[in-house]
């Protein structure tokens, strides 16, 4: 029997984000760097597209629905002087990101603002266009418009709200359940890599569920689209950084194989997440965590491998025991 146990006791430190403005010498440049919008400017203009930002009213609303239906003290002093229909950003959520609503039918959204020739929009736009937003392989994030506005320099990124709390209140998933919210991130992962996209910031944190099944991939500032054979990165930084990063000194000669080693990370992570320790998904992470990244497999290899693995597995519908 494989000893499952090694991968979970040398997990490396998950570091915070370093966002893009971090990533190489490119990304300083301004069109890659960190948006910070005044919303309110842009209020009416979301508003022409059917996108209505979240307001002091919402917030109560959001509040008079919870678990007590009290709306926080500290809530209503902070915006004891502001009228019901006064923009309301979430104090959680950093600058270029703000809640909202699609007016004709009342679905809940996320709004995003980055610059208009930035990669991370250009890799969206790519990805949430036909024929490949209709691909089944492809987990990004439902984006619902992209706003461009050109005499600013700026594009809002209209996504669906999902959640960042990957297991529900209701309790644990069944391993059946959980090897197919593994299936979709690497299965993701290959489509990106397929059409020559490297995420670059494959963690925990970066992963999104709709509780329906279903989960995506958020957060491409980091993203790169290749359209040559020169894939190297100087300077590279991520959440999950790869051993041959460090010993380049940031520069990450295969950012494909980076991913690869970022995704086994996650796999691991998940697993202590959810209770599961499976020595059979042990195994399949090993080659991905090889620190030659030439000896790593690819996206696609992953995949293939994983879905020979699922049937040797027994029991799907059991329960993870955390004790």
């Amino acid at each position: 029997m494989p000893d499952a146990s090694w991968p979970f006791d040398n997990l490396p430190p998950s570091p915070g984000s370093t966002g893009s403005d971090s990533d190489d010498s490119l990304d300083e440049d301004e069109a890659n760097s960190r948006v910070r919008p005044h919303w309110p400017h842009y209020r009416a203009t979301l508003k022409l597209h059917g996108f209505r930002l979240d307001t002091v009213e919402d917030a109560k609303a959001f509040y008079r629905c919870s678990a007590d239906g009290r709306i926080p003290e500290f809530f209503l002093l902070k915006h004891a002087g502001d009228a019901d229909d006064d923009l309301c950003p979430d104090p959680g959520l950093p600058d270029n990101l703000f809640r909202g609503t699609r007016t004709s039918d009342g679905t809940k959204i996320m709004l995003k603002a980055v610059h208009l020739q930035s990669r991370e929009f250009a890799v969206i736009r790519f990805l949430s266009s036909p024929p490949l937003r209709d691909d089944p392989m492809n987990h990004c994030i439902p984006v619902l418009d992209l706003v461009e506005v050109e005499e600013d320099n700026i594009a809002f990124i209209i996504m669906e709200q999902w959640s960042s709390q990957l297991i529900a209140d209701e309790g644990p998933c069944t391993l059946g359940l959980f090897f197919a919210a593994l299936r979709q991130c690497i299965e993701h992962g290959a489509f990106m890599h397929k059409h020559r996209i490297a995420h670059l910031d494959i963690s925990l944190r970066n992963l999104l569920t709709d509780y329906q099944g279903h989960y995506a991939y958020i957060d491409y500032e980091l993203s790169r689209r290749f359209d040559g054979s020169y894939i190297r990165i100087p300077s590279f930084r991520t959440t999950e950084v790869p051993p041959e990063c460090e010993a380049l000194n940031g520069e990450c000669p295969d950012p494909f194989k980076a991913d690869v080693w970022a995704l086994a990370v996650l796999i691991l992570r998940a697993c202590k997440l959810a209770g599961y320790c499976v020595s059979e998904l042990v195994e399949l992470t090993r080659p991905m965590l090889k620190e030659n990244p030439a000896d790593r497999p690819t996206m696609q290899e992953i995949l293939t491998a994983f879905d020979k693995m699922v049937p040797t597995v027994g029991n799907l519908d059991r329960l993870p025991d955390f004790h």
